[in-house]
């Protein structure tokens, strides 16, 4: 094949990552099957049917968001297409995709139609039919289930979208176990059937961190007093798409700039990435980029200025410990809750050493001091999602209800090939530290009050990398310069990686 691209190759370019569709999705459909046949009675195992997703217009005009294709469909299927439907028959793992039959009008106006040929070869499948021919072709394989989506993603709330179509009456429709089944499989696999995320998967998420933590650096060396935050996002997502081809960014990307810092969610349209960065500020940049619907999740923060004033030092350097702990402690059978609270130990340790907080450190995570300072969790499920799907599902543990462990997104155990990200902060917000200095806070006696009212425009801290568990420890995807001294080398121009 030396000098030509096969037909079921994804790529955006010679310096990009090559991507076979057949060997990725071929394992995740091979999962899948594996999957369903141990969660789904014998007699009742019929076909697996999902639903693609559609054009999302803007409101009600002509314009449209920019196609990315939904999670689960594109975890089976990899089609870029909108409007397709997507089977796999749980008997003979045999896979058909449905396509929309195109008018001849669209090819003026969007390009060459191609037919179901070029798209069993596209994507790797054993067949294409076009979707007013689904009806008949699901009835001929006379299935005792169509099995489709339905649950709730435990993240956003949301519900999944479960296959419809003209027609599906004829059969009997099983919305009781494809979502979970689905979801473990993005997650992990039980009792060794095969491999968690594939070997293929992480090969793709590997690419995007490695794009994303170079687009960082660029950041870091482009960065000073006066720019517009926007100018560092700009920076990022020219850096991406010009470099590895990551068209799409998996989330909004969060530029903040001093007491921006402390709003995790920053650079929503109501704050968006608009402060101008002064001389002394501390930036917190959490940005990451998307490829063949992968996601990276990286965040770092430095001085806009290039230079760790001895507060800013103790901060980071509180954080930087307790990111660095839990990327030790990690490795299968270790409860993610753990890795919170020893997150939260390094985190107040430092705090207190640096004047911030008096009295015994284990009873400030009793009483859950760290909330006051890391309100969120420390990671989340990484993959077609930023926020990816597995996090609270049946048999799992139940998610707390103590301040900063509610906010886990998943409290699992881990096991070898998840993959999670480890973004421990500290933030100096003055909607959480202001009522806890009043006094009427169990928490207050443990807060140096003239210390933290200092630091109120400080903003935050975040450190995050990507990591997936192995056999033993952890292993971090994230190839950005985290010890101070290397960050300010590279902000003075110094190579990275360091020489």
């Amino acid at each position: 094949m030396a000098g030509q691209k096969a037909a079921e190759i994804f790529d955006l370019g010679p310096q990009t990552l090559r991507v076979s569709r057949r060997a990725l999705h071929g394992s995740t459909r091979r999962k899948c099957v594996d999957a369903a046949r141990k969660n789904i009675a014998k007699e009742k195992q019929g076909i697996v049917l999902l639903q693609g997703g559609s054009a999302c217009p803007v409101y009600s005009t002509d314009a449209e968001v920019i196609f990315r294709q939904e999670s689960f469909f594109h975890y089976l299927f990899g089609v870029e297409e909108e409007d397709y439907f997507g089977a796999i028959d749980l008997r003979t793992e045999q896979t058909i995709l449905f396509m929309p039959k195109l008018p001849e009008a669209y090819a003026v106006w969007m390009g060459h139609i191609h037919g179901p040929q070029h798209m069993k070869e596209r994507y790797a499948v054993d067949d294409v039919f076009y979707t007013e021919e689904m009806p008949n072709k699901l009835a001929e394989l006379d299935p005792p289930s169509l099995h489709v989506l339905h649950g709730i993603n435990s993240d956003s709330g949301s519900e999944t979208q479960a296959a419809s179509f003209k027609g599906i009456g004829r059969f009997q429709v099983d919305k009781d176990n494809l979502f979970n089944i689905l979801a473990e499989c993005r997650v992990v696999e039980k009792d060794s059937w095969v491999q968690r995320k594939t070997p293929e998967e992480l090969e793709v998420m590997k690419y995007a961190n490695a794009v994303g933590s170079a687009a960082h650096v660029k950041v870091l060396q482009q960065c000073h007093p006066g720019m517009m935050e926007y100018g560092l996002e700009s920076t990022f997502l020219h850096n991406c798409y010009l470099n590895g081809g990551c068209r799409h960014t998996p989330y909004t990307p969060i530029c903040a700039s001093g007491p921006s810092g402390h709003v995790l969610h920053y650079g929503h349209a109501g704050a968006p990435n608009s402060r101008q960065v002064q001389d002394g500020d501390f930036c917190l940049l959490d940005m990451g980029c998307e490829y063949y619907r992968y996601g990276s999740d990286i965040t770092c923060s430095f001085p806009a200025n290039g230079k760790f004033s001895n507060s800013q030092k103790v901060i980071y350097e509180a954080v930087l410990s307790a990111h660095d702990a839990v990327l030790k402690a990690m490795r299968p059978g270790v409860a993610w809750p753990e890795m919170q609270l020893l997150a939260e130990r390094h985190i107040l340790g430092g705090l207190k050493a640096g004047g911030f907080l008096t009295g015994n450190v284990e009873e400030m995570v009793q009483d859950r001091v760290g909330a006051l300072f890391m309100p969120h969790g420390l990671g989340h499920l990484l993959g077609l999602d930023t926020h990816d799907v597995g996090g609270y599902l049946p048999g799992t543990p139940e998610r707390s209800s103590e301040p900063g462990l509610k906010s886990l997104r998943t409290s699992r155990i881990l096991e070898e090939n998840m993959v999670i990200t480890v973004e421990p902060g500290c933030y100096f917000n003055p909607a959480l530290l202001e009522p806890a200095m009043t006094g009427k806070d169990k928490r207050c006696k443990y807060l140096v009050k003239d210390k933290i009212w200092q630091s109120m425009d400080f903003g935050g801290v975040r450190i995050e990398d990507d990591v997936i568990v192995t056999a033993s420890s952890s292993q971090s995807m994230t190839q950005v310069p985290r010890f101070v001294k290397d960050i300010e080398s590279v902000m003075a121009g110094g190579p990275w990686p360091a020489v």
